[in-house]
């Protein structure tokens, strides 16, 4: 049973965990909660977004999408932060907006804005 998004990792190599660390506190607006040389852990509205110093960052194949009440200046925010717009923002039927960005890194991180959900139940 899939219970919804619990965690999303991010790859990055371990010279740039520092800067990785910062920009996501940018990014999510948190600190971290779990911060070592081997993983930083951000607790983001309930959920991990996770930095890992180990393996290749860039496109796996799969894309986490992170909720947001207005998706354009969402992307129009992280944008200013360093990330890069892959898939601009598009609407997929149902009022749903999604948007691809990869962090200053070269990962995949999916924007969603999706009025079907309440965004104030997770924060």
């Amino acid at each position: 049973m899939i219970l919804g998004l619990r965690t999303f990792i991010a790859h990055v190599r371990p010279e740039q965990l520092d800067a990785a660390k910062a920009w996501y506190a940018q990014f999510d607006g948190v600190v971290p909660y779990f911060d070592q040389s081997f993983y930083v852990g951000f607790n983001v509205g309930g959920f991990e977004l996770g930095l890992h110093p180990e393996g290749e960052p860039g496109p796996g194949g799969t894309v986490a999408y992170w909720g947001t009440p207005d998706i354009v200046s969402e992307v129009a925010r992280v944008v200013a932060l360093g990330a890069t717009v892959v898939a601009p923002v598009q609407d997929v039927g149902g009022d749903i907006k999604v948007a691809t960005i990869t962090d200053p890194f070269g990962n995949s991180i999916g924007l969603i804005q999706n009025p079907h959900f309440d965004v104030n139940a997770v924060r």
